[in-house]
């Protein structure tokens, strides 16, 4: 299948996710089919109830977005399925083995086994340009090790989609760059969006990191907030 120009993608979930087109066609080509159009839906529902924390209903799309992908044969688009999944968790701090791509990773495209190890926190200089263009920067600040400063921010905040956002974050955080401000955007990010379960993984983080400083006021000012998120029916998360 002919991936489309970024301008014209009928999923917006895979484009965060790995930057490339999980499905879809331009608008000059003929209408989806129906493994496209049920796979774009499972697509957009499995990650609106990951991000809300609603794992049983996350679980399913991700299955019916798998099933859906698995008609075509196709194991690029079976790689970037399951990349779309474990961007999702990464986003929330859910840093784990990557298992549906890892099986998939012998027919794996460069692009795609680059951005698996992006996920995981590995990178290199012959990787960066073949990440997705809104995860170059923040790949590339990795490289030269050092802590990054509150100046360094200003390459995640240039991340115009939130999720997007979320997961470079994510990605510094495991790599060892959990300064403050980017704990503060991560939250900032997650709670414009209404996103329970990252928003609660970051204000862990930051009760945690106010808590080692001494700082209890802030602390307890933190944990405030995470009853008030838990108090709306958000189901509390894994300290990462």
């Amino acid at each position: 299948m002919k991936h489309p120009d970024t301008g014209n993608l009928h999923v917006r979930a895979a484009l965060i996710a790995v930057g490339l087109a999980l499905l879809g066609a331009c608008a000059s080509q003929p209408p989806p089919l129906d493994w496209q159009m049920n796979a774009q839906a499972a697509s957009e529902r499995a990650v609106a109830a990951d991000l809300a924390g609603n794992s049983r209903v996350g679980s399913l799309e991700f299955e019916r977005l798998r099933r859906e992908t698995a008609r075509t044969g196709d194991a690029t688009l079976m790689a970037r399925a399951e990349l779309l999944r474990c961007a999702t968790r990464v986003a929330s701090l859910v840093f784990e083995p990557c298992a549906g791509f890892e099986a998939l990773r012998p027919d794996a495209a460069p692009a795609e086994r680059a951005y698996a190890d992006y996920l995981a926190g590995r990178v290199t200089a012959q990787s960066i340009a073949l990440l997705p263009a809104q995860h170059q920067a923040p790949a590339g600040r990795l490289l030269p090790g050092g802590a990054v400063s509150a100046g360094d921010v200003a390459v995640l905040a240039a991340i115009t989609d939130p999720l997007a956002r979320l997961v470079a974050a994510s990605v510094w955080f495991q790599a060892g760059q959990g300064h403050p401000a980017v704990m503060g955007l991560a939250v900032d990010t997650a709670s414009a969006q209404g996103w329970s379960r990252p928003l609660l993984a970051w204000l862990q983080v930051q009760a945690r990191h106010a808590e080692l400083g001494g700082d209890v006021a802030e602390a307890q000012r933190l944990r405030r907030r995470i009853e008030l998120v838990l108090s709306a029916g958000a189901p509390a998360v894994v300290k990462p």
